[in-house]
């Protein structure tokens, strides 16, 4: 400990002496997102070893065990999505991996109460785990073998983005089920034997089991990917560093919109106004306040320049936080002060989830108290993106567009 005490100190009197430049912060900005990336494709395959040894050997201890990973694979992806925004290469491959929400009917069977159809989507209920054949508007569709590149083609499917066959959600159904407890306790309830071939529930364990594997490969590839993108040659890494006054915008574009657009509007307010649990992130397994938590860590790390990795080291560097330091010195304890509230909001719902109701309790109506502690999460999210505009004017890097949400920006538009 003293040792790294003194490590530390060191480290703080050397960024203090020398000026800290844009292209050091967008370095090391680039080196915190494949680290990022690095640890989602770590837990991804700890999660597809965990999911063979489910089809294996279907027992309530393997379901239990990749449920677990997946929930431990979310941590570091989605402290990895403020590079979405901003960063055009992530934006484009990120529906593959955390597209949501999903008409779950496309991949397996539902309750009755999810309905039989829909005016919007043709593959509402089109089951293809129980159907080897489809027709659909009049095309057939081979579903016979469900492989990863049939599930890559049967993403978004007649271009209705609720059709969602990829990714951390369409996992997460197949190994929770359908939360039917509405805003009661309680998330979903697949059983083990729905991958039991000698004692198979709900019919078609193997086509099942198909499909969490393909899906799960998918994953792993599509991760690797991002991971390939951010190394020091990558494209990802490259675009970034390009330009140090767009890069810095980029980072800025990322905090903006995932604190204002995203989090705040699409996945927190507009499921408090409408108290459906159907609106929550993480809807099935009843994770969602962790994602909202590790959303925020994220934002923060891309201010502050730190990250602490799956294995326990931490990551430290130039940040925008030491850019901001020696232009405005009040402006970044503003920024970093407006952080840490926002931080402790959030850490409040994650707290209430593990002791006392889920999130989607919280969002339930006429739960004043748990919508009061779901609505300061918000206003912590949209007071730091006031700051976050301040940083920018300070900061000089131009127009930055932060992506807004209605539920915010007009919320009678939500119930129009």
């Amino acid at each position: 400990m003293a040792l790294f005490a003194t490590s530390a100190a060191f480290t703080v009197t050397k960024a203090e002496a020398a000026e800290i430049t844009a292209k050091a912060v967008l370095t090391h900005y680039a080196e915190l997102a494949h680290a990022k990336y690095e640890d989602s494709l770590i837990t991804a395959k700890a999660l597809d070893k965990a999911i063979n040894a489910l089809i294996a050997k279907p027992s309530e201890k393997t379901l239990i065990a990749a449920r677990q990973a997946w929930i431990a694979a979310r941590v570091p992806y989605q402290q990895s999505e403020v590079y979405r925004f901003g960063n055009p290469i992530v934006d484009e491959w990120e529906g593959k991996v955390n597209a949501w929400p999903l008409d779950e009917g496309l991949i397996d069977y539902v309750d009755a109460s999810y309905g039989t159809e829909s005016d919007q989507n043709a593959y509402f209920t089109a089951n293809v785990i129980a159907h080897p054949k489809l027709t659909i508007n009049g095309e057939t569709i081979d579903a016979s073998k469900l492989t990863p590149k049939f599930l890559r083609s049967l993403h978004e499917a007649g271009k209705v983005e609720a059709n969602v066959a990829t990714g951390y959600h369409a996992i997460e159904f197949l190994l929770w089920g359908q939360d039917l407890h509405g805003t009661g306790p309680g998330a979903g309830e697949r059983p083990y034997t729905d991958y039991d071939k000698a004692h198979c529930t709900h019919d078609n364990c193997d086509r099942r089991a198909q499909y969490l594997k393909s899906a799960s490969t998918l994953l792993v590839s599509d991760l690797q990917e991002m991971v390939t993108a951010w190394s020091k040659k990558g494209e990802a890494t490259k675009a970034v560093t390009a330009d140090p006054k767009a890069g810095l915008a980029a980072i800025l574009t990322g905090m903006g919109s995932l604190s204002y657009g995203e989090l705040a509007g699409e996945r927190m307010k507009l499921g408090l106004l409408l108290h459906d649990p159907e609106e929550e992130h993480d809807c099935f397994s009843d994770n969602t306040h962790a994602s909202h938590l590790n959303d925020a860590i994220g934002i923060a790390s891309a201010y502050n320049g730190t990250y602490t990795r799956v294995n326990g080291k931490t990551l430290t560097g130039p940040s925008l936080s030491d850019l901001v330091k020696q232009k405005d010195p009040a402006l970044d304890k503003e920024m970093t002060a407006k952080l840490d509230a926002t931080l402790a909001a959030m850490n409040a719902i994650a707290n209430r989830a593990k002791t006392v109701e889920a999130y989607d309790q919280m969002i339930g109506e006429g739960n004043t108290e748990g919508n009061a502690v779901v609505q300061k999460g918000i206003d912590g999210l949209v007071d730091q993106t006031k700051s976050i505009q301040r940083v920018i004017a300070a900061l000089d890097v131009g127009q930055v567009k932060i992506e807004g949400s209605k539920s915010l920006d007009d919320p009678k538009a939500v119930f129009k």
